[in-house]
């Protein structure tokens, strides 16, 4: 059977050279080269939605690609598709790159200039592991794109659109469908997820950001467990320790806690971050919340430009939600998806603020009565998203579980 190999690089004629050598290997059908990070992810996702065996054998990624840099790529592949060898092709050959490549989850380096026995040989030894990790997966089974959970981020158009909102009622609704949930504030200067759900931490997503290899137990260490049974990672107290939360630090994270939760919500905020890019870029479902005025919309036109123009997000990619809605507004829905030229949840939440006042100013939006149009509404975009099982409504009293068997503990 030949081995299948795909190569990356954003250097034509590296990729030329790359592919016509791949070419003379034996048994070797090599794919039609891709050129950037997001077309890598993009055909790999593609074909994990198959099958695994559709997924080429070998990944080849050629130190020159972009716009995510090669290390960072190859952890990400690694991590969504690890029935997929990569192979790292680079001048660099030294011992520590070396090392940073497997650390990276790479399974094998190749240096520059091309050497085709040292190719040949790389090649063939990544391409039977991954025809054991295939034959240990099961024959056909299917790879899920995401490598484990759903990740859905929620960013706002502006300050004050209602993203943190939408995000803690999102994840209290997967978590009450009986899935185990993660709730990530990347909001890192001014995150309110922990006044939100009153809760004290010590830790936070930046104590996360500085170690290369997040283990279950660090993970387990560094998340608060919140009386409703979300995992909570929060933002920092000390909103200048949120620049120490890369974006490489932010991909680790989210790939971490993926392997370990089914439903992962991440509160990206309004402001544009390294990690809050990261994020957004490789979520399965990135939501951008606005409110039907003139001034919102403006910005949700803006940040759909920006991720676009950044290569983090496509405007067919993202999903609009619509908060604050009555149909007496000018601005209806249809339209914001017309002028955003994105893709429109079908839910809209409604204009009832009296309905959150007192959970918000107590500090108690898991609390929010099952009766309010603005929880109904937020648990049927769950629903839509595929967080929560459609039908299910919000009990009359918090979340619609009870709590049992946790105890809050201070972090």
């Amino acid at each position: 059977m030949p081995t299948r190999i795909l190569p990356a690089g954003a250097d034509p004629d590296a990729v030329r050279s790359l592919t016509t050598l791949l070419s003379q290997l034996p048994d070797a059908e090599p794919q039609p080269p891709v050129t950037d990070s997001t077309q890598l992810v993009d055909t790999l996702a593609r074909l994990a939605a198959e099958s695994v065996d559709e997924l080429p054998e070998v990944v080849v990624v050629h130190e020159r690609i972009g716009p995510v840099p090669a290390l960072e790529l190859i952890r990400e592949v690694a991590l969504r598709f690890p029935a997929a060898g990569v192979v790292l092709v680079t001048s660099d050959a030294s011992p520590g790159l070396f090392a940073a490549a497997m650390d990276s989850g790479a399974r094998g380096l190749v240096g520059l200039p091309l050497s085709y026995e040292e190719l040949a040989g790389r090649v063939q030894a990544v391409a039977q592991w991954s025809a054991g990790v295939r034959r240990h997966l099961g024959h056909g089974a299917e790879t899920p794109a995401g490598a484990g959970g759903t990740v859905v981020t929620v960013s706002g158009a502006k300050g004050g659109v209602g993203a943190t909102l939408t995000a803690v009622q999102l994840a209290l609704a997967a978590q009450a469908s009986g899935r185990a949930t993660a709730l990530v504030d990347l909001d890192l200067q001014s995150g309110d997820i922990a006044s939100y759900l009153d809760v004290q931490f010590r830790r936070s997503v930046a104590d996360l950001a500085a170690i290369t290899d997040i283990s279950p137990r660090v993970l387990a260490d560094a998340v608060f467990r919140h009386d409703t049974g979300l995992a909570l990672l929060l933002a920092p107290a000390e909103g200048e320790r949120g620049e120490e939360v890369t974006d490489r630090a932010a991909r680790q994270l989210i790939g971490a806690l993926r392997s370990r939760y089914e439903a992962v919500v991440v509160d990206c905020g309004a402001q544009l971050s390294g990690a809050g890019a990261a994020a957004v870029e490789t979520a399965g479902t990135a939501l951008l919340v606005t409110t039907p005025d003139v001034i919102a919309v403006r910005a949700a036109k803006r940040t759909v430009r920006m991720w676009d123009r950044l290569q983090i997000r496509k405007a067919e990619e993202t999903t609009v939600v619509v908060n604050r809605h009555t149909r007496g507004t000018e601005i209806q829905p249809a339209l914001v998806q017309r002028i955003t030229g994105t893709a429109l949840a079908r839910t809209a939440v409604p204009a009832a603020f009296k309905e959150l006042q007192g959970v918000v100013d107590a500090g108690r939006l898991h609390e929010l009565d099952g009766r309010s149009t603005v929880k109904q509404a937020l648990w049927a975009l769950a629903a839509e998203l595929g967080l929560a099982r459609a039908g299910e409504q919000p009990s009359h009293r918090g979340t619609g579980r009870a709590a049992v068997g946790f105890r809050r503990r201070k972090e």
